[in-house]
């Protein structure tokens, strides 16, 4: 339930960026609750202002001192809610497909006065974190723990490392990256093409920027969301982790959100290509 940078995720092979499955899978009654037991509803709408608020840093980037009105109608569109729900719902559909087990082990733990604590936990601790005095704050918070060697930053630590949620927001970011460069490509914003492999060698030039800003946020944002869990509490939630069916679950959760941003980075690059290249959007 971890931000995805961009989760919520191995770029070696341009396959690894998934299509848009609202267009090609089936979602299945039993997902559509099983995603409303998770949140996700709450969760987008979190995603849907920092959407909003990196809409308009990419405005600045790319179109200084223009008119941004049909950028910010371009973005807000793109992050619509329901859309974005809906795409999420299909990819998670086709990660648990033939997979009942992992979907009753998230429910019977997600589903519990614990596991909703914990999501409602994450999804306000993301709400926190879009103010920067938050997020600064948040930061001492951890590099405190982390100094002190406490028995929570012990925990957070595990967590991160049995979910692998460095790597895999990292390689969410890389793959939404890649996204957004052929969306540019394939609406014209270069003077040339520009071939897969000099796509490829961009996205994996900013590697270390995405890996120090994943860790840079990461690390905060667990030690902020999960600060009124018990230890104990902290390390029910590690031990299920832990089990296989846990570990399918958080493949499926950044398989659903690489999905969601691979469609979502593609759209805006493709929005921003025909901008630069003097197309109506």
């Amino acid at each position: 339930m971890l931000r995805p940078l961009l989760l919520s995720l191995c770029l070696a092979l341009p396959a690894t960026v998934l299509p848009s499955y609202a267009q090609t899978q089936a979602i299945q009654p039993d997902i559509s609750s099983l995603t409303q037991t998770l949140k996700i509803d709450a969760l987008i709408a979190v995603m849907r202002t920092e959407g909003l608020a990196n809409g308009k840093d990419m405005e600045a980037d790319l179109f200084p001192g223009q008119d941004g009105a049909a950028w910010d109608v371009v973005v807000s569109r793109v992050y619509d809610t329901a859309r974005l729900h809906q795409i999420f719902d299909a990819a998670l559909t086709k990660a648990l497909e033939n997979d009942p087990a992992t979907q009753k082990a998230m429910r019977a733990f997600f589903g519990t006065p614990l596991g909703q604590h914990i999501l409602a936990l994450e999804i306000d601790a993301r709400k926190t974190l879009l103010d920067d005095k938050a997020t600064e704050a948040a930061a001492k918070l951890w590099g405190r723990a982390l100094n002190a060697k406490t028995h929570r930053a012990k925990q957070i630590n595990r967590f991160a490392e049995i979910n692998d949620l460095v790597e895999s927001n990292v390689m969410g970011a890389m793959n939404g990256n890649l996204a957004f460069y052929r969306g540019m490509n394939a609406a014209g914003a270069f003077p040339e093409p520009m071939p897969e492999d000099d796509m490829l060698a961009e996205v994996w030039a900013q590697e270390a920027d995405v890996r120090r800003d994943t860790t840079e946020w990461l690390y905060p944002f667990l030690m902020l969301a999960y600060q009124p869990l018990s230890d104990k509490e902290l390390g029910t939630y590690i031990a299920f982790s832990e089990t296989p069916a846990g570990k399918k679950a958080n493949r499926a959760m950044f398989v659903a959100f690489d999905a969601m941003f691979v469609q979502v980075s593609k759209e805006l690059g493709q929005s921003a290509g025909r901008l630069m290249a003097g197309q109506d959007i």
